[in-house]
C-alpha cells in the first residue's frame, strides 16, 4: 500500500494498539499525527520509531473527550500538514480487563456508563465533526473506529466498556450512511483480546489459554495484527467499503 502524501491522525497512538498502527502508516509513507493525552516520553518514542521506518510524525497532545482539545488537535494538524486524509478513533478511557476484578452489573454506577461512552463514543463524535471540513473538501476521506469483538462474543460482561464500544459500532454505520453521498468513508475494526498492551499486561495466563482454546487460529492477537485491517480500510483498496466492521480475533468471532 502506498500512502505517500497522506496525512494520518491516530488517537491514543503513543502506545499498544494506536502506535502499531501510526508505524504501520509510517512504514508506507505517511504523515502520522501521534495523539496522546499524558506520556509524552511514549508519544515521542513512537514518533521516532515512525520516523525510522521512513514516515514523517509529530506528537499532539489532545484529550479527545474535551471539544475545545479536539478542535486544537485538528487545527494544529491541518497547520502542519494541510490536510487529514484519515482518521482513526483507537484512544479510549483507560479499562482493566481482569475477570475476577470486574464490576457485576448490579454494582455498576451509570457513572461507569458515562465514562466509557465519553471515551468511545463522544470522542469520535467530536472528532468526526472537527475532520469533517477537511475532508470534505477534497470529497474523500476515511475514517475508521476501533472497537471490540466482546460486542457480537461478550465472552467476559465487561459491562459498560462493551456497552460503549456497541454504541460506538452503532454511531459508524449511521456515519457511513450519512457520508457515503460526500465521498467519506466509516468502518470498524474489532479486534479480541491484544496482548501485550497496557489494558491486557494482568491478564491472567488461565484467561489466554482459555481464549486460545476458543481462536480457531490458535493464538492471541498481537499489536501488529491489528494494523493491516486499519490499513486496508484506509486504502484504495476498499475504496468500495464502508459502514462494515472487520472482526480481527482469528475467527472467535464469525459472521
Amino acid at each position: 500500500m502506498d500512502f505517500v502524501g497522506k496525512t494520518i491522525l491516530v488517537t491514543g497512538a503513543s502506545r499498544g494498539i494506536g502506535a502499531a498502527i501510526a508505524k504501520a502508516f509510517a512504514a508506507e509513507g505517511a504523515a502520522v499525527v501521534v495523539n496522546y493525552l499524558q506520556n509524552q516520553a511514549a508519544a515521542d518514542a513512537t514518533v521516532a520509531d515512525c520516523e525510522a521506518l521512513g514516515g514523517v510524525a509529530l506528537a499532539l497532545q489532545a484529550d479527545v473527550t474535551d471539544r475545545p482539545a479536539v478542535d486544537g488537535l485538528i487545527q494544529q494538524t491541518l497547520d502542519e500538514f494541510g490536510k487529514i486524509d484519515v482518521l482513526v478513533n483507537n484512544a479510549f478511557r483507560p479499562y482493566t480487563f481482569d475477570p475476577d476484578a470486574r464490576k457485576m452489573h448490579w454494582q455498576l454506577d451509570w457513572s461507569d456508563y458515562q465514562s466509557q461512552i465519553d471515551g468511545a463514543v463522544k470522542a469520535a463524535h467530536s472528532l468526526a465533526q472537527a475532520v469533517l471540513p477537511s475532508m470534505l473538501s477534497c470529497a474523500e476521506g476515511s475514517i475508521i473506529n476501533i472497537a471490540t469483538n466482546l460486542v457480537a462474543r461478550p465472552a467476559v460482561p465487561y459491562h459498560d466498556y462493551t456497552t460503549a464500544k456497541a454504541a460506538l459500532m452503532g454511531f459508524a454505520r449511521n456515519l457511513a450512511m450519512e457520508l457515503g453521498p460526500l465521498g467519506v468513508r466509516v468502518n470498524t475494526v474489532a479486534p479480541g483480546l491484544v496482548y501485550p498492551t497496557d489494558a491486557s499486561r494482568n491478564t491472567k495466563e488461565a484467561v489466554k489459554d482459555a481464549i486460545i482454546a476458543q481462536t480457531p487460529l490458535g493464538r492471541i492477537a498481537t499489536p501488529e495484527d491489528i494494523t493491516g485491517p486499519v490499513l486496508f480500510l484506509a486504502s484504495d483498496w476498499s475504496r468500495f467499503m464502508t459502514g462494515q466492521t472487520l472482526y480481527v480475533d482469528g475467527g472467535m468471532v464469525m459472521g
